[in-house]
């Protein structure tokens, strides 16, 4: 007996991308996997997007695309009214900056059934961001590649770009978690392991992401990136979340940053040694030019290298957004409750 393959939803959420809607579907709907069907859900754009998703809706190679429209909610709530007029078996999500290779679907799928013992509840592929033509987009190409790279076989996170869900699970976890504006596959992925679901990684379900080249849009992000981390480990635990079996099982959501974490607290170092001794000694003295030629060498090193200069702003990003997470956390704002309450 021949078994069909179940019907698999891909959903992409799209907020003011106007100018990627049209390669991305066109990207989703070369997926060589059938069955398919493709909702795409408009969140409140005023760039024109909604109308060019419009022009998709319809049948496109055999696979039915539906345009929803809601107002301005953010990621979670838009996949979240995705997964509900969803009709797959399993439901996948990318974004609109993003484009799947032909076998993505395919790829997934093909491990979605896991090993023996294994309940699998979600599958992630490999990103593989385009190196483009700024110093920024070829550091982040290389962070993200370097950081797959060491990604094993069951892992932590279901990206966002490159994931699939089974459909009756998310359902039953609750979906995406609208209070978290930045992170919400992080937060869905822990919940999973928490039940006890098993997230398998497999690297030959690639998308290709758009270069991130802006500089200002780098560090802004990754300011959200450390600011959902100090969520995680206050909500989920300092060092992963706890599964059923009692077992610590790691989470590595800002793994990619853990050489420039530590660039601007060593540069801030080095600074106050030197101006500390120009302070301390005599002027003119030897300890107060080796003070002066520490400060010169600090510049040159650092801020004369732009990977070392990036590296620099990353690490400030990086710390700008730690410090930002902890207000969230004595506020009670942007998924956290107060600071001396339970979280859920």
């Amino acid at each position: 007996m021949i078994l069909s393959n179940p019907l698999i939803s891909i959903t992409v959420c799209v907020r003011n991308g106007a100018h990627w809607i049209n390669s991305c579907m066109r990207a989703i709907c070369s997926q060589e996997y059938r069955p398919l069907e493709v909702i795409a859900v408009d969140d409140g754009s005023t760039d024109g997007g909604y109308e060019i998703l419009t022009e998709w809706e319809g049948e496109h190679q055999g696979i039915k695309v539906k345009i929803l429209k809601q107002q301005p909610l953010g990621l979670s709530a838009g996949r979240n009214l995705a997964l509900e007029n969803s009709s797959g078996e399993w439901v996948a999500i990318t974004d609109i900056d993003c484009r799947p290779e032909p076998s993505w679907i395919s790829e997934m799928y093909l491990v979605s059934s896991g090993n023996e013992g294994e309940d699998v509840f979600a599958v992630t592929g490999r990103t593989i961001f385009d190196e483009g033509e700024t110093a920024t987009s070829r550091l982040r190409a290389e962070s993200i590649r370097e950081k797959y790279s060491q990604r094993p076989r069951i892992t932590s996170l279901a990206n966002g770009p490159c994931s699939m869900f089974k459909r009756k699970e998310l359902v039953r976890l609750g979906g995406f978690n609208p209070k978290w504006y930045h992170a919400e596959d992080m937060e869905v992925s822990l919940r999973i392991i928490q039940s006890g679901g098993v997230i398998i990684h497999s690297a030959s379900a690639v998308v290709r992401h758009v270069a991130e080249s802006s500089l200002i849009l780098f560090l802004r992000k990754r300011r959200r990136d450390a600011r959902a981390h100090m969520r995680i480990r206050r909500i989920f635990g300092p060092h992963g979340v706890r599964k059923p079996n009692g077992e610590i099982h790691k989470h590595d959501f800002v793994s990619d940053a853990k050489e420039a974490i530590i660039v601007f607290p060593l540069f801030l170092f080095s600074l106050s040694l030197c101006a500390g001794m120009i302070w301390w000694y005599p002027q003119e003295s030897f300890f107060w030019w080796l003070a002066i030629i520490g400060i010169a060498i600090c510049c040159i090193f650092f801020v004369t290298n732009k990977r070392k200069l990036l590296l620099i702003s990353w690490s400030v990003a990086l710390w700008n957004g730690v410090l930002l997470g902890i207000i969230d956390a004595i506020l009670g704002i942007h998924g956290h409750t107060g600071l001396f309450q339970r979280n859920e």
